[in-house]
């Protein structure tokens, strides 16, 4: 019989406790023996990869917390944004993403990521030349951060003199994350909410700027002609939901604060993860020096493994549901564990081994169903860019500290600092 500590109940509390923020896998594994556990604040878990898949795909599981039986009040103080379309079901969903996706890929601009190789390879490239007289470096703040945060601030068109705010407004958002009360609680929602404001605020202004001034980025693309006339003859239409509405000023601040924050915070957990996790398989490292060609299958292989988002909390079931026989009532907070069903043996063979020759290999690192991850392709290749040259540019790296510290969240996890020795030097 579990202890209180060890019932299935606490297993969000336990993974959610930054003393297993290193290694939450065997809590992972024990919520895979229930599949579905109720928690104590009455939430219910879910761990194993066919469960999961089928709930990102069922049309009775909303997105949209205001479905919930008690949904989360307006902060005090806050701007009265809407929800951005990751927290919005179908239509709306459909058709403020569809306005996003036009400016960032097909089918109104298909070309766009391949296009950014050269520029994602220059950026990646001067970085690692700045590091390569040092003896030690911090992967994070010196390569894995300002890698992904330069790429998406060019595409959205925020000037560079001004990502170093940017930085500091999406880390008070993302530690609003945290699950843990182990600390002040209310006052990190509060600097995360005054942290989203300004933001928000800044990116009006910015999109403001370029009405009638164009610039060539997305920012200017969302207050041009976004949305198509929605006559079919429009050549900016084909494909569009057919109602031709733009977003209202409130929807591009939500949107384009979206697009920002997650546009580099999952990439930097993404590639940390994805060096920290070579680096301790020193075999699979020589092998992607010696066959570069396997790159994007060890891509792959690290969303599987280590994947940056772990945890999916924003769902409620529309009605009582049926999952693996638990009834989940309507109404009730529903979190589904990627990185469990990530490592479930039931759909991966050998699932603890990190293993880039895995055939087959469809996870859910970037989600699944409508909610796919907007920002998957760009993330792809830019991981698979700054890990390919870190393994041929950096002088005989090594981890200068295992575990690394890691950042607070459960949600989006990845080390803080990832300290790297180079040279003959440890």
């Amino acid at each position: 019989m579990p202890t209180d500590d060890h019932r299935p109940g606490t297993l969000l509390r336990r993974i959610s406790d930054y003393a297993n923020r290193a290694d939450p896998y065997p809590l992972y594994a024990e919520l895979r023996e229930h599949k579905v556990a109720q928690q104590d604040d009455g939430s219910y878990l879910v761990g194993t990869y066919h469960e999961i898949v089928s709930l990102l795909h069922d049309p009775r599981i909303s997105s949209d917390p205001r479905h919930r039986t008690e949904p989360p009040e307006q902060e005090p103080g806050a701007q009265n944004l809407p929800p951005s379309f990751i927290a919005l079901d179908d239509p709306e969903h459909d058709r403020l993403r569809r306005i996003a996706n036009r400016p960032f890929g097909p089918p109104h601009t298909p070309g766009l990521i391949d296009s950014l190789t050269d520029d994602i390879t220059a950026i990646a490239d001067e970085l690692i030349t700045a590091l390569a007289s040092r003896d030690r470096i911090d992967l994070v703040d010196d390569f894995a951060f300002p890698l992904p945060v330069t790429v998406i601030c060019r595409l959205l068109g925020v000037p560079a003199e001004d990502i170093p705010q940017v930085h500091a407004w999406t880390t008070d958002i993302i530690a609003s994350l945290d699950f843990d009360a182990g600390d002040d609680v209310d006052q990190r929602r509060r600097t995360a909410l005054a942290a989203r404001d300004e933001m928000a605020d800044y990116l009006g202004r910015l999109a403001g700027q370029r009405r009638g001034h164009p610039t060539g980025d997305m920012l200017s693309a969302f207050v041009g002609n976004p949305g198509g006339s929605g006559d079919p003859g429009d050549p900016g239409a084909p494909g569009d939901p057919g109602d031709g509405r733009p977003y209202s000023e409130p929807e591009l601040k939500a949107t384009t604060l979206l697009l920002l924050i997650a546009g580099h915070e999952t990439t930097v957990n993404l590639i940390t993860n994805g060096m920290l996790t070579l680096l301790r398989n020193p075999d699979t490292l020589t092998l992607l020096r010696e066959t570069p060609d396997l790159m994007p299958a060890a891509v792959e292989e690290i969303l599987r493994y280590e994947p940056p988002l772990q945890l999916l909390p924003q769902r409620t079931p529309l009605t009582d549901i049926d999952i693996a026989g638990v009834t989940v009532p309507q109404g009730v907070p529903l979190i589904l564990a990627l990185a469990a069903g990530n490592r479930d043996p039931l759909r991966f063979a050998d699932p603890d081994r990190f293993d880039i020759t895995r055939a087959d290999n469809q996870h859910l690192g970037f989600g699944s169903g409508v909610h796919n991850c907007y920002g998957a392709p760009l993330a792809r290749v830019e991981t698979r860019i700054a890990l390919t040259l870190l393994l041929t540019r950096l002088d005989r790296p090594s981890l200068a500290e295992d575990p690394p510290p890691y950042r607070r969240s459960p949600i989006l996890r990845g080390p803080r600092h990832l300290p790297l020795a180079l040279g003959n030097r440890s």
